[in-house]
């Protein structure tokens, strides 16, 4: 167990003691339990109380301590596609049926996440897909919105097998994503759905990763500012007779009362209580919440490095995988390469968080909308977000990205810009709806601007060679950078791999 996540659960003392057993709302009928991994349960019973736990091959036990809390952690167990009864035994019993041993992904971010496939239910080709969507073995745990003060040890939500009659109300891209890994491997899928519209990222950091971390200044300053005139006003308060809870008290500065500003609520109400479950990975789909300037844009890489380390050490598990939706084209479209637009730096920002090692970046320019932030496609987002999974976990043998920029080099009046995930060659692509990716042998390239030292930036002459692309201008002979589909709505980007996956917006200047 993660140790902030077993401290959060002793921070809640005896009050949580029960005279019957009792356990958090992610352990329930029809749950899938992460398999080949140490797999920890635990709850409330009576201080002293014996707690007995088995599942499948395994059994275990353990005495509850004097603040009411027990755990038993049982050992590792293969997939089981076959139900299982999960047991536990102390002065009364819980049976728990139909668990599976499978692989559990957690889910998060703001609305592109948590928004349905019920939502597109209207659209001829999401109608079929919840028409056929009998997949017993993949399951969605949907986290209910908690804003809260402090971490908490439990949820509130439950477990849903996915049909048609219950498949309209899975995240539409967790759909998407479970929906292909469960095609190709068979195995069980359980997601874990804990992500919440209109958020900034802030929301789901915890307190302490936040006010530590030297790149999310001035937030971190302005967090700590407020945090010590919360503690002037409730030592006032306290002088006055009033105590917490009581009409006047102070509110938690950062919550939904007090906005100065609003952060860490979410992660202390839906992702603090989640963290001694056994996971398999992550997925993440945040960031419109954060591309209100490019200065916040820009910040965004220290934030979601932060983010995913900090899961990291809550989940206990260094290796963990998390694979990030790049955000999709939005807003209208501008002719003009030297544009300065937030939502191109927070693209730009995504893709340099690919340093932490067992990440990977979904590409999404190719399947947004100008005039909606919650594109349509969710179908093309799940797929290429199960491709890292299949490849990185599963071991499956499949390009899992578009092109990723490598490096630049400069050969007298080019730019040549060299690509991975390339090993057959680029493409010009065009992509209609949820069709394959068709090349478009006689199409140009799109979208890429070269500059000079004097940071003018003019749109260039452009021409694939391999797994290359070389870029000019007739009045620029000696570029320095290039940048491509760097904008907020890069209509008309085209560069893909053979695989029909789109390569990542970039850009190669600091400036």
């Amino acid at each position: 167990m993660a140790l902030l996540g077993w401290m959060a659960l002793l921070s809640s003392g005896a009050s949580d003691a029960r005279a019957d057993v009792k356990l958090p709302a992610l352990f329930a009928d029809h749950a899938v339990l992460q398999r080949d991994r140490p797999l920890p349960v635990w709850g409330w019973a009576s201080p002293g109380e014996k707690v007995t736990v088995a599942l499948g091959a395994e059994a275990g036990e353990t005495t509850t301590g004097a603040d009411g809390l027990w755990r038993v952690t049982l050992k590792p167990q293969p997939v089981s596609k076959k139900p299982l009864t999960l047991t536990i035994t102390a002065r009364n019993t819980i049976v728990l049926r139909d668990v599976l041993l499978g692989d559990v992904w957690l889910c998060s971010g703001q609305s592109n996440m948590s928004i349905s496939v019920g939502h597109f239910g209207s659209l001829p080709d999401v109608k079929a897909d919840l028409a056929a969507a009998e997949f017993p073995l993949v399951r969605q745990f949907g986290v209910l919105e908690h804003f809260a003060d402090e971490p908490q040890t439990d949820v509130k939500g439950e477990w849903l097998v996915c049909s048609p009659r219950t498949s309209s109300r899975f995240s539409a891209v967790a759909f998407y994503f479970a929906r292909k890994i469960h095609a190709e491997t068979g195995v069980p899928i359980g997601i874990l759905r804990s992500a919440k519209g209109s958020t900034t990222i802030e929301c789901w950091l915890s307190q302490v990763s936040l006010l530590t971390t030297k790149g999310l200044e001035p937030f971190a300053r302005k967090m700590r500012e407020s945090l010590d005139q919360w503690d002037r006003e409730k030592a006032a308060s306290k002088q006055n007779g009033l105590m917490p809870g009581s009409p006047g008290y102070p509110s938690y500065p950062f919550g939904e009362k007090v906005r100065r500003p609003r952060c860490v609520t979410l992660h202390n109400g839906m992702i603090a209580p989640l963290t001694t479950f056994a996971l398999r990975g992550v997925v993440w789909y945040q960031g419109e919440g954060n591309a209100g300037d490019v200065v916040a844009a820009k910040q965004y890489r220290f934030a979601l490095e932060t983010l995913i380390r900090d899961w990291r050490r809550l989940f206990n598990d260094a290796d963990l995988p998390v694979y990030i939706v790049q955000l999709p084209a939005y807003r209208e479209a501008k002719d003009d390469p030297a544009v300065e637009e937030a939502w191109a730096y927070l693209r730009d920002a995504q893709r340099a968080c690919l340093a932490l090692p067992r990440t990977g970046l979904a590409v999404t320019i190719d399947i947004g909308e100008a005039d909606d932030i919650h594109p349509r496609n969710k179908a093309d987002v799940g797929d290429r977000l199960a491709r890292f999974a299949l490849a990185d976990v599963y071991a499956k043998k499949l390009e899992p990205c578009g092109p990723l920029l490598r490096k630049l080099r400069i050969e007298g009046n080019k730019a040549i810009v060299e690509f991975d995930h390339s090993p057959t060659g680029l493409i010009v692509g065009t992509k209609a709806g949820r069709e394959p990716v068709a090349e478009d042998k006689s199409g140009a390239l799109k979208r890429f601007a070269i500059a000079g030292a004097d940071r003018k930036w003019m749109w260039a002459d452009v021409r694939i060679e391999g797994d290359t692309v070389v870029c000019t201008h007739a009045d620029i002979p000696n570029p320095v950078a290039v940048r491509y589909a760097f904008a907020a709505n890069p209509v008309g980007a085209n560069l893909y791999n053979r695989d029909g996956l789109p390569a990542s917006p970039f850009r190669t200047d600091d400036w």
